[in-house]
């Protein structure tokens, strides 16, 4: 038994000894190895937690200027263009003046918003937020105003189509039927409920916000590198290594050198190195990954690159062809989703009445387009000269009323070719004598 204990004790005591004579140059290569692991790991980590990462709030989507823009472009699209309430005189639609929903829509649909700033939000919430509600304040059989309902104060019951509305802001409170309340939406699985724009592209904006994170850095730290200070270990083992403690306080002096002090360049004392490990800007292709978000993001939206400023290159007639496609495909469709919900939930199935967008606002500020669109309604007999005198503000003209179509084109054998040919005749004739 005691033999056993000594030869135990013995042999523990000799690998103790083994330990406590290992050469230093192994000990400070086996700590440097242990720290560079250690050090390579977490970057590796955060360089894969920011990679992988396909999370993104709304807020944070919010500060991703793209979708920024996009939001305002398309708000800003349809606020711009008035909602006309319009009644049928005889076998047309003419605004509705006199009513008031024409004084809501055009001028101030609540007390505390402009007719500009209301659709701005409804449109802004319908595609950030998913859902915009508008609840019709009425008063005795009339209408007083229509109120915007904030965000996050209103949740639908699509099982029993019912409203439930808790805004303190403005004073609305309570269950509502499903005709009680406007529900504006352009983007849903179910029919019911919108989802909001931002979820949908959550990896692209998750992908924006983590360069804009990243470039952010970057710049802070003036595009320094990360590294390793470790010691030199190219001419051997020596007694002025460091040990790890002062390891440590070296790379904590280095650092604020670079970060804090504004240093290009500094010194590394004694047999310590420096290391770097970091990819740099254009391994990184940053620049590359700017312009391919702002692209995933027009897609997301339907908003023109260009109108995003992507920085491309285009040629004359592009811009042309980029309006109407967006014009066509993007725009149409949120302002008839807006038409129809006001149709039927404020008109419902009465003749003769009817909410529309006055489309004619869309070349409001591109004054060429404008004069070419009035030109080919003028030609088509669309419109009268006095018809577009009125809409630009204009007292109108004697014989201004009259309808004109242009005859450029004509059967075969009509009036309009031989009154052409007698009069080429007459002219000539007149020519002779």
């Amino acid at each position: 038994m005691a033999d056993n204990f000594f030869k135990w004790f013995g042999r523990r005591k000799s690998v103790e000894k083994q330990v406590q004579q290992e050469p230093a140059e192994k000990q400070v290569q086996r700590e440097e190895e242990a720290t560079t692991t250690k050090v390579v790991s977490q970057i590796r980590a955060s360089v894969n937690t920011a990679s992988t990462s396909v999370s993104v709030t709304g807020d944070e989507a919010l500060a991703v200027n793209a979708y920024k823009r996009a939001l305002d472009v398309l708000a800003g699209s349809v606020a711009r263009l008035p909602l006309l309430y319009m009644k049928r005189k005889g076998t047309i639609f003419v605004p509705f003046e006199a009513s008031p929903y024409h004084y809501l829509l055009t001028t101030e649909p609540q007390w505390n918003m402009s007719s500009y700033r209301w659709m701005f939000q409804l449109v802004w919430r319908a595609f950030h937020d998913g859902d915009a509600y508008v609840w019709p304040r009425i008063i005795d059989g009339m209408i007083q105003e229509l109120v915007l309902v904030g965000r996050g104060c209103c949740s639908y019951d699509n099982v029993n189509g019912t409203y439930f509305i808790s805004d303190i802001n403005n004073g609305v409170y309570g269950t509502f039927s499903e005709s009680e309340v406007l529900h504006v939406m352009f983007n849903t699985v179910d029919g019911y409920h919108g989802l909001p724009l931002w979820r949908l592209g959550s990896r692209v904006l998750s992908i924006a916000a983590t360069g804009d994170r990243e470039t952010q850095e970057r710049f802070a730290k003036g595009g320094n590198v990360r590294g390793i200070v470790s010691n030199d270990l190219s001419q051997g083992a020596g007694v002025g290594q460091y040990g790890k403690t002062q390891i440590d306080n070296l790379a904590n002096e280095i650092e604020d050198k670079f970060r804090y002090n504004g240093r290009n360049v500094v010194g590394v004392p004694g047999d310590a190195k420096f290391t770097p490990f970091s990819l740099s800007s254009t391994d990184m292709q940053f620049l590359d990954s700017r312009k391919f978000c702002i692209f995933e993001i027009s897609r997301l939206t339907g908003v023109p690159p260009v109108y995003l400023y992507d920085g491309a290159s285009s040629n004359y007639k592009e811009p042309q062809q980029t309006d109407v496609a967006y014009l066509t495909q993007t725009l149409d469709g949120i302002l008839r989703t807006i038409e129809t919900e006001f149709q039927r939930k404020l008109v419902g199935r009465s003749p003769g009445r009817k909410f529309s967008f006055d489309r004619k606002g869309i070349f409001a500020m591109d004054l060429n387009s404008m004069a070419n669109y009035q030109s080919k309604t003028l030609e088509n007999g669309i419109y009268s000269i006095n018809d577009w005198r009125r809409y630009e503000n204009q007292p109108p003209v004697e014989g201004g009323d009259a309808i004109y179509i242009s005859t450029n084109r004509a059967q075969l054998g009509s009036d309009k070719l031989s009154m052409g040919a007698n009069q080429e005749n007459n002219n000539g004739n007149e020519e002779d004598q």
